[in-house]
């Protein structure tokens, strides 16, 4: 295979590409193949592709209509490594997700229903739902208006994002250990996963300050630390029902501090080897779920807002990403909320 129709897209503070599943080889390795050339994977500048030599460029949605009750779209996330030649469906992308509404309806498998129009997705990655609401006047998608979130320049079309039954999305239950604080490597972490298998660690147990820039975090100063994160990741797959995440790109790692900027919690990240410059979509829902769990190192260091429904922003190096969360009587995380946008960038056929 040497061609396929694509449509390049940002969706939240990621961008890649987004195919129709029966515009790629059924056959994996096939398949894999393919992605790889159209990123220019394995190099780090990707200079023979499509990608941006960044894991947040280097991203894939594939779409189809979905034969599911209630469900408009299936979407199977695929994360395309820089430097390595793999392609993984190990995690999902909330950031990505937020384009496949728009796309759905570019593509003519959901019809637009007014100003408005609604796109139930259903996450092959980690089988969970979301509901996008997609702007759609006179029956065209839009992307622009006034919607601005942090790590994206200018403002767009709002797209909120609501999900549905996260927890356990990978790792089979909100708190895969069934603690809520595990020590290793001497180091107290929360390993959570509510919609994004994530390890929770206080900044200041590391030995670092929580404010780091993203260069800071991947300079040499910090080598030691990205050493011990790793080994702490690596140590945790298994406890996470993750298995052996040597090559993996989960579970996102999460240092974690107090807010400056009057949100709930401040966020560095690694995802798992490179810094993150803002935070993933359903990461921020996880690490936002750890601060409301009591003895747990967010939750130490977290400022929380009263009531059954919480907006939390989460800090992260360029800014905040709000969630909505709603908690029962127990205290439970009973359904989340963000705000992303999206953009089609361009619309042709990608060539390897």
């Amino acid at each position: 295979m040497k061609s396929a129709p694509v449509m390049w897209m940002r969706g939240g503070t990621s961008k890649g590409g987004y195919f129709l599943a029966s515009d790629l080889p059924a056959d994996l390795a096939q398949r894999d193949a393919f992605l790889l050339g159209v990123m220019g994977s394995p190099d780090p500048r990707q200079i023979d592709g499509m990608g941006g030599a960044d894991p947040l460029t280097s991203k894939v949605g594939v779409v189809k209509k979905s034969e599911r009750e209630g469900i408009d779209v299936d979407y199977l996330f695929l994360q395309v490594f820089v430097d390595q030649a793999i392609v993984t469906d190990a995690q999902n992308c909330g950031n990505i997700l937020a384009g496949i509404g728009p796309f759905a309806i570019e593509r003519g498998l959901v019809a637009a229903t007014g100003d408005e129009t609604r796109v139930s997705i259903f996450m092959e990655n980690t089988g969970q739902a979301a509901v996008a609401t997609v702007q759609t006047p006179g029956g065209v998608v839009s992307y622009e208006g006034d919607a601005r979130i942090d790590g994206v320049p200018g403002t767009h079309a709002p797209v909120p994002l609501e999900f549905r039954d996260t927890a356990g999305s990978s790792c089979g239950a909100l708190l895969p250990t069934g603690n809520v604080v595990d020590v290793i490597e001497g180091v107290a972490c929360t390993l959570i996963d509510n919609g994004m298998p994530c390890i929770v660690m206080k900044a200041e147990d590391l030995g670092a300050t929580g404010y780091e820039t993203r260069e800071e975090l991947e300079g040499e100063g910090f080598a030691a630390i990205r050493a011990k994160i790793e080994s702490i990741r690596l140590a945790a797959g298994p406890l996470m029902n993750l298995g052996d995440v040597k090559e993996k790109s989960v579970p996102k790692m999460f240092l974690v501090s107090p807010p400056k900027n009057g949100g709930a919690i401040n966020t560095r990240s690694f995802i798992p080897h490179r810094a993150h410059a803002t935070i993933g979509v359903l990461a921020a829902v996880s690490v936002a779920t750890a601060s409301l769990l009591k003895g747990s190192p967010a939750n130490a260091v977290a400022q929380l807002p009263e009531g059954s429904r919480k907006t939390l922003s989460v800090e992260h190096p360029t800014g905040e990403m709000s969630c909505v969360l709603e908690v029962n009587d127990a205290g439970e995380v009973t359904s989340s909320a963000l705000l992303r946008t999206a953009r089609k960038l361009m619309d042709g056929v990608v060539f390897v």
